[in-house]
């Protein structure tokens, strides 16, 4: 049997991390962003700030960014064993969270969460960001949902490959 190093952890650490994440990210493409578009834009607003709110908490954020720095390191450890079986798998699997996942997040997803909190629900400015946000966000969603999926996978495989 194997014995795990530092690496092993990181690349499982990043692993799991990112299946949460995928987890959190297809939950909401395929039916939570639906069950609140179906809502009066008033009430699917204003349970969208809410969700905004809070998502922000400590499990949540130290797994999303945890994960974030869990494949900064993995990228680094692969680029010094490049190569290391799995290394260029190990890379991936960091670029598909770090760019498709998290900068996504922050370049994309957030800023409309951003805008939505400025709002009141029952404003004819909401009800019209609304419909505009029910398309972006979630087609972003779905980006950052694939990413960290590619990620979970490639740093699956990334493990198997390191053997």
């Amino acid at each position: 049997m194997k014995h795990l190093n530092m690496l092993d952890f990181v690349t499982l650490g990043s692993a799991v991390g990112s299946a949460l994440i995928a987890g959190t990210f297809f939950a909401f493409s395929t039916f939570v962003m639906g069950a609140l578009g179906k809502l009066p834009p008033p009430q699917g607003v204003a349970a969208m700030q809410s969700i905004n709110i809070v998502v922000i908490n400590p499990l949540f954020m130290t797994t999303f960014a945890g994960t974030g720095v869990l494949c900064v390191v993995a990228a680094v450890a692969a680029l010094m064993r490049w190569h290391d079986p799995g290394a260029a798998c190990l890379l991936a699997g960091a670029l598909l969270y770090v760019v498709g996942t998290f900068l996504v997040t922050l370049a994309f997803n957030v800023p409309r969460n951003d805008a939505l909190a400025k709002v009141i629900p029952s404003s004819a400015e909401a009800a019209g960001l609304w419909i505009a946000y029910l398309s972006t966000w979630t087609a972003w969603n779905h980006v950052r949902g694939v990413a960290a999926l590619g990620a979970m996978v490639s740093f699956t495989i990334a493990f198997r490959l390191r053997g």
